[in-house]
């Protein structure tokens, strides 16, 4: 079992400590969160959390996700790092892509590429992009990402119903493949990790929920015929904060355990000491990564 250490919301000044406390205490990866705007006015809900409020965000400092990315690669030299997840259909692909293969090559590959559809029509209107069809362009972008990011470096084109490229290749390509982790718990979004991702990345919510999505993605590979050893399975689960709770884990297919030492979708400031933080990702390091990997 893989552990990825999540915190996000909190001050933007605590990432860069916090990414090294977890390397030391032999964290795989650490979450790196992705928000591009905050509206002054929205009916829009969010949908993993109970009321579906967005009032938390207000405020908060967000660093740019692949730029926080190259800040966290530059003072770390194992740990990996899974944005969770990038908006990707809102973002030119062919730039995501140029940023992907660059914060791979920079980091020996340490990046796995954790995207979804925001759930913000704000987001698409901000950023000049239909909210319309928006599955599909998401299809798209992870087609070019793949096509785009490749080791071999070579030339590669596109033309879909969104995105008309024509062949062109982008230097220095990554030396390994980036793998692309799918988020969301969407049919269409379980489906979406197994046809074009390497990798499924669960958003919360409680243990009844999550073993019905964990028993419909298998069922998922099942019918796609997939039998791939390294499909990763990223999940949150109370089950991770104990022992035999991650061998649970382990039996139903994950691979990677996500956790958390408070809750993150607080209105106003987060005023856990940096201290604090690191006192608690130690602390799991401690009682569960060394006694699960022992």
């Amino acid at each position: 079992m893989r552990f990825t250490y999540a915190e996000a919301m909190t001050q933007a000044t605590f990432y860069a400590p916090l990414a090294r406390a977890a390397e030391a205490a032999g964290y795989t990866s650490m979450t790196v969160a992705d928000s591009l705007i905050y509206p002054q006015e929205s009916d829009s809900k969010y949908p993993y959390t109970d009321t579906g409020d967005r009032e938390f965000l207000e405020g908060k400092e967000f660093i740019e996700t692949m730029v926080l990315c190259a800040h966290l690669f530059a003072v770390t030299t194992t740990l990996r790092l899974t944005p969770f997840v990038l908006k990707l259909p809102v973002r030119p692909p062919v730039l995501v892509a140029k940023q992907a293969s660059s914060l791979a090559f920079l980091s020996g590959n340490r990046l796995g590429l954790g995207v979804g559809i925001s759930p913000w029509p704000e987001d698409f209107a901000a950023l000049g992009v239909p909210w319309d069809q928006r599955g599909k362009r998401m299809d798209e972008c992870m087609d070019i990402l793949r096509g785009l990011t490749s080791p071999e470096g070579d030339f590669f084109g596109f033309h879909g119903d969104f995105y008309d490229i024509d062949p062109l290749k982008q230097c220095p390509a990554p030396t390994e493949p980036i793998p692309l982790l799918v988020g969301g718990h969407a049919d269409a979004a379980l489906r979406r990790a197994v046809r074009r991702g390497d990798g499924w990345m669960h958003a919360g919510g409680d243990g009844e929920e999550l073993d019905r999505l964990l028993t419909r993605l298998a069922e998922i590979r099942k019918q796609e015929g997939d039998t791939r050893d390294d499909f990763e399975v990223h999940v949150i689960s109370y089950d991770a904060y104990d022992v035999d709770g991650v061998r649970r884990l382990e039996d139903r297919g994950v691979t990677d355990c996500i956790v958390g030492f408070r809750m993150p979708y607080i209105k106003g400031p987060d005023t856990e000491p940096l201290e604090t933080k690191v006192k608690h990702l130690e602390q799991y390091a401690e009682n569960i990564i060394a006694k699960v990997n022992r």
